[in-house]
């Protein structure tokens, strides 16, 4: 068992530290400026610690392919057109054993100032994870910083052939590439490549869309996936070894975790190898899976291969539609039984960098308004919980910055300054001075409610219990817009209500005496509960054969601890 709940900070660097406003769209690095790895000071994290935080996912450390030209520095040119906005996704990583040039102050001493910030987030007492790209690399791919000895991605590739199992990619013989630009773009493309190889969304045509994910290459792990995902692994393929020795590589970098992009994307059966052979010589390493398919959840998690799993199609989803009114609260309940045996090992979250903000146009419209949904995902289970940086603000993310579009999504593909986060940064003195009282207010919120769950034992590794179904047929208790559980651990309990109705509801919650015995609370005459959230110093009567009554603010919810009078 944790002694903490564990609670995952998500931030871009290239993001969170910088502090330009020009904000012009699609503009350069020295147009809008870039956050650096040294932003990410002592004081940043010192905050983070402090208001309950355990882990930080810092997003795009691998070197990713940028329009910016960093030629003069050793690094390989690249292609523009093949890449999407001017500081290109973090997820077509053009070197595997580098990271982005972007985030350093010197660029010559970028893997230096990388392992400082490293050093930093540890010396606050928290741990680092970044994220490993396993199912594809950038379409230019080339290694200027590749150990001594080890050989390129495709170097002794057999490209006669659509696929051999020794090969690192796949590819389309004696067709050229022809990205289906539109027609204004197509007159800047002077990438060539014959033949062309199949993007990481495995679309095996030499002429993907810009809807395809064209400026990545997907790599070879031994499948022939063009004759019915035929597996050759009678002998390890080439692209596990390479693989292996790039998880070596980082885990040497005292890196403490890795969140696995698309994760299912790759055979199960390299994770059974890999995994293993990673925890053995770093056994502090865990492992998080970007995973979709529920059927495939408990194979991933077996035989010590993952840690966690993205909860993403599960509970995300659930309290998305319930938020907004598409679907009851009472779905919560079957979303949870659906990983019952499994729930504490889910990674629980409203935003990430996939995801729309809470507090766009798009979702609630206002960071507070996903306070019921955050109480939820915070305090259902002992399973970690992360949070993406600028929500504890009420980021709405309601910016056009260049390639992204205002799609309710902060970009990960421009080079952009977030308004809240700037402020709250306000030139690296990370405080509350520039921040509006309705922003001040939210942060309070998820302070509170993070430090809380480390707190509360029955909180940070107490069991839960599902009010929903002795509620059902109570007519002071809406279950299609309220939610209910306990959560207990010797003989501590919690009571959690929340409300995602857009109005104050003034409830009656029945506790069941079957719930007072699972937890082990002696029989007595009156029980009190006390507000944990809120800064009420008054508590409310109740007693077992009674229900108990509370006030619900809209959208919100309450904590309630609960003992004997």
């Amino acid at each position: 068992m944790n002694p903490h709940k564990i609670f995952i900070y998500q931030l871009l660097p290239r993001l969170l530290g910088n502090t330009q406003s020009n904000n012009i769209q699609n503009g350069t690095i020295e147009e809008n400026g870039c956050g650096k790895f040294n932003d990410i000071t002592g004081k940043f994290l010192n905050q983070l610690k402090k208001n309950g935080y355990s882990h930080v996912w810092l997003i795009g450390v691998p070197a990713h392919a940028s329009a910016t030209d960093y030629t003069k520095f050793g690094i390989p040119k690249e292609y523009p057109e093949i890449i999407k906005g001017n500081a290109g996704s973090p997820y077509a990583v053009r070197d595997v054993y580098d990271v982005d040039p972007d985030l350093a102050i010197n660029v010559n001493d970028r893997m230096r100032e990388f392992e400082a910030v490293v050093e930093r987030i540890h010396n606050a007492g928290m741990q680092v994870i970044i994220d490993f790209v396993p199912n594809h690399l950038a379409r230019n791919y080339k290694s200027a910083n590749r150990p001594k000895g080890v050989k390129e991605f495709g170097s002794n590739d057999d490209t006669s052939v659509a696929f051999s199992p020794n090969n690192n990619f796949y590819y389309l013989p004696g067709e050229e590439l022809e990205i289906q630009f539109p027609v204004r773009k197509m007159a800047d493309v002077s990438y060539k490549e014959s033949p062309a190889k199949v993007t990481g969304n495995d679309c095996f045509t030499n002429k993907p869309t810009q809807y395809d994910w064209y400026e990545t290459v997907k790599l070879n792990y031994g499948i022939d996936i063009q004759n019915g995902n035929a597996k050759h692994f009678s002998e390890i393929p080439d692209t596990w070894k390479k693989m292996k020795d790039v998880l070596m590589f980082w885990s040497k970098k005292n890196v403490d975790g890795f969140r696995v992009d698309m994760a299912e994307m790759v055979p199960l059966e390299f994770w059974q190898w890999v995994i293993p052979q990673v925890k053995n010589k770093f056994p502090r390493i865990i492992f998080i899976a970007e995973i979709y398919n529920p059927d495939a959840y408990r194979s991933f998690l077996g035989d010590n291969i993952f840690d966690y799993l993205y909860d993403k199609v599960g509970l995300y989803d659930v309290l998305r539609d319930v938020a907004c009114g598409y679907r009851p609260s009472s779905d919560i309940t079957f979303t949870l039984n659906n990983v019952g045996d499994i729930q504490h090992k889910m990674l629980n979250f409203i935003e990430n960098h996939d995801e729309q903000r809470v507090a766009s146009d798009y979702f609630l419209k206002s960071g507070k308004n996903g306070e019921a949904a955050m109480i939820v995902t915070a305090c259902v289970n002992i399973n970690p919980v992360m949070v993406y940086f600028g929500q504890e603000l009420g980021e709405p993310g309601m910016d056009e910055e260049g390639f992204s579009g205002k799609n309710g999504r902060t970009t990960i593909f421009d080079y952009w300054s977030v308004d809240t986060v700037r402020r709250w940064n306000n030139n690296g003195k990370w405080n509350d001075a520039l921040l509006t009282k309705e922003e001040q207010e939210l942060k309070k919120f998820y302070s509170k409610l993070i430090t809380l769950c480390n707190k509360e034992k029955a909180l940070r590794e107490g069991q839960f219990y599902d009010l929903m179904p002795a509620n059902y047929d109570n007519m002071e208790f809406d279950s299609t817009r309220q939610f209910a559980f306990l959560r207990g651990a010797e003989k501590e309990l919690i009571l959690a209500v929340v409300n995602f109705d857009n109005n104050d509801a003034d409830v009656v919650i029945h506790i069941p005496d079957h719930a007072f015995d699972f937890f082990e609370i002696p029989q007595t005459e009156s029980l009190k509960a006390f507000p944990l959230l809120s800064n009420s110093k008054s508590y409310i009567s109740f007693s077992r054969n009674n229900p108990i009554g509370v006030s619900v603010s809209a959208n919100s919810g309450e904590l309630y601890k609960i003992s004997a009078l």
